[in-house]
């Protein structure tokens, strides 16, 4: 379970992960060691998956965001293994969900361009059957962020005592 100090150290961390030691405990309020220890327990425990950088998709020419909403009526265990490993396989896939509702799967990829989309689609029916396949490219990219809201996260208030951290920060 977390703290209000691990939270603040994965809160700053979701911000800049390139912070070095002594600043990020500068930030948090602890010295240097104990913050590093509290980072490889995140770390080990699974709350910190892995440290990357975000990259600027315009400047590398991958600006188009497709979100591809595909509608199947293949439900078999086969099927849905072999649409995952397929899915899973193209770089241009950055989000890949199976939803509950009237679509099936939702993929996202990110393309240079339209003909880069159609090339990727192309690909994919090669490479299995769809029943219903629906493109929305994006025309404006209004808010994308990769920082989850921890204010919502559960976190230690003290002795056994858990509560979200919307809670604790109320009062």
């Amino acid at each position: 379970m977390l703290d209000e100090l691990d939270r603040k150290i994965l809160a700053a961390l979701q911000v800049d992960s390139s912070l070095s030691m002594q600043d990020l405990a500068d930030r948090v309020g602890l010295s240097s060691t104990p913050c590093w220890r509290r980072i490889q327990k995140l770390e080990s425990s699974g709350y910190i998956k892995r440290r990357v950088a975000l990259l600027d998709a315009d400047k590398l020419n991958l600006g188009v965001s497709v979100f591809i909403a595909v509608r199947t009526n293949q439900h078999n265990a086969e099927w849905v293994q072999r649409f995952r490993k397929i899915v899973v396989g193209f770089p241009e896939v950055v989000d890949f969900y199976r939803l509950s509702g009237d679509v099936d799967y939702l993929i996202r990829a990110v393309v240079s361009d339209i003909r880069a989309y159609d090339d990727l689609y192309q690909r994919l029916i090669a490479k299995i059957d769809l029943h219903d396949v629906s493109s929305m490219f994006t025309m404006e990219q209004i808010k994308s962020t990769t920082e989850l809201p921890l204010v919502n996260a559960l976190v230690k208030q003290g002795r056994g005592d858990t509560s979200s951290a919307a809670h604790s920060l109320s009062h």
